[in-house]
């Protein structure tokens, strides 16, 4: 069996790779399970260490990695070095702080001496998306190694070379061999993969669908998880907000990463009173976007990853169409070679379609209009995700009040949803659960070991 990268630009294979073998992934896995006590004995300022270099090797490669990127998947090469730019900027940080976040913490009690140690688990199993191909590995990878845990990646079929490059990066930057492996392995082999006891949890990034799985697999298996999932983020517009500003956020918000992102926003709850305005202008910025090539700089929207993906986001569409929804620009595939679809706005979008019910996951913006603050709230709350959502208004109390009770994971305030080393990242309801990144994320693939002295 075969994985190809195709050119989301042209439509045209670029290349075959060989999938792995059963018995294939078996020896790697018996590699890491093999390294693994000894990765584990390492110190906290060994490993270290090494994702500082790590670091170091990501800016080094930044252009190759960042046009990889954009061949395989299409996000502009813009973009894609600030995705490069944001995975040495993680391994900055936890180069910089896992020592503190995993040192030995002092319960008091009335024990001569009690304390949390944080031990690592062992061999952690990532299934990783292609919409960042690079940051999602790093996000999993660079935290749970660090904590002295191997780490296996089944990254999407669509990014074979993004996971050879990834595997060669920590070899180039020291780790030792089996501490972290890609593994281009087909469906079937994930199941024997989380089943297998050598394997101690699973970290999955991407669908619903998938996360369902991957819980049902590993919960059987008593295995822990951490499931980052779809999102349909609020991005709520208050009668008072600066609409320049929310606007010109609302672009970047829907359109990055030619809108396939999770914590993209993607239902645009307006004010009764700004709706009209906010409307016009959101228009003439989206139809303002530059539509081409995405290795070229000028270009402001590249393809979508898959030809299946467009698909489906068109049928989407068109259920909103057929059921009253309000075409405002856009709505349709572009002819000819690559996976293509215009940069899109539907209003007056109502429970029953499937752009209220669904994610979207392409360059499609939904606008629902709203008569005040609280049916704002109850807008943005009744959709069953809950990744991230931002408010914009100029009364930071009223933002801070509704901010609270949004039912996300993040809620953001005259700003984006974002991802963010320092921050915790992850979400609720079919959004998934468990969390990355900050100390939080250091954290979810150890053991948290209660020390008793007597």
């Amino acid at each position: 069996m075969t994985i190809q990268s195709i050119s989301p630009v042209t439509g045209q294979v670029m290349e075959s790779v060989e999938t792995m073998s059963h018995a294939q992934a078996d020896v790697a896995l018996a590699r890491a399970d093999e390294i693994g006590p000894a990765w584990a004995k390492k110190t906290i300022d060994q490993r270290t260490a090494l994702l500082a270099r790590l670091g170091d090797g990501l800016r080094a490669g930044k252009e190759t990695f960042a046009a990889l990127i954009t061949r395989e998947m299409g996000k502009c090469i813009g973009e894609a070095r600030a995705e490069i730019e944001k995975c040495a900027w993680l391994c900055d940080y936890y180069a910089d702080t896992a020592a503190g976040f995993l040192a030995d913490e002092t319960i008091p009690t009335g024990a001569q001496r009690s304390y949390i140690h944080y031990q690592p688990l062992g061999c952690v199993l990532g299934i990783m998306p292609w919409n960042f191909p690079f940051w999602q590995v790093i996000r999993f990878a660079s935290p749970a190694v660090t904590a002295g845990n191997t780490a296996l990646l089944k990254h999407a079929p669509n990014v074979p070379n993004c996971a050879r490059a990834l595997e060669k990066l920590f070899l180039d930057a020291g780790y030792p061999v089996g501490v972290f492996q890609n593994l281009p392995v087909d469906v079937d082999a994930v199941s024997k993969l989380i089943e297998d006891d050598r394997v101690h949890a699973v970290t999955l990034t991407g669908s619903e669908r998938a996360g369902s799985a991957v819980a049902r697999q590993a919960g059987a298996a008593l295995k822990k998880t951490v499931l980052e999932l779809g999102g349909s983020d609020p991005f709520i517009v208050l009668d008072d907000a600066d609409l320049d500003a929310a606007v010109k956020a609302a672009v970047n918000a829907r359109f990055q990463a030619n809108g396939q992102s999770c914590i993209a926003g993607k239902r645009f709850i307006l004010d009764q009173r700004v709706a009209e305005r906010f409307t016009e202008r959101f228009k003439a910025a989206v139809e303002s976007l530059e539509l081409g090539d995405p290795m070229d700089p000028a270009t402001r929207l590249g393809p979508m990853a898959r030809k299946d993906l467009r698909d489906e986001l068109h049928a989407q569409v068109e259920d909103a169409l057929d059921k009253g929804a309000r075409k405002v620009t856009g709505c349709e595939p572009v002819d000819g070679p690559g996976w293509f679809y215009r940069p899109s706005i539907l209003a007056d979008i109502r429970p029953g379609m499937r752009a209220w019910e669904e994610e979207l996951f392409g360059p499609v913006a939904s606008l629902i209009t709203v008569a005040n603050d609280d049916e704002a709230l109850e807008v943005a709350n009744a959709s069953p995700y809950g990744l991230g959502g931002s408010l914009w208004t100029r009364d930071l109390q009223r933002g801070e009040r509704l901010a609270r009770q949004l039912e996300s994971g993040g809620a953001y305030i005259n700003t984006i949803t974002k991802s963010d080393p320092r921050t915790p990242f992850g979400g609720i309801k079919r959004s998934g659960y468990g969390r990355e990144l900050s100390y939080l994320g250091l954290r979810e693939f150890v053991n948290i070991k209660t020390i008793w002295l007597a």
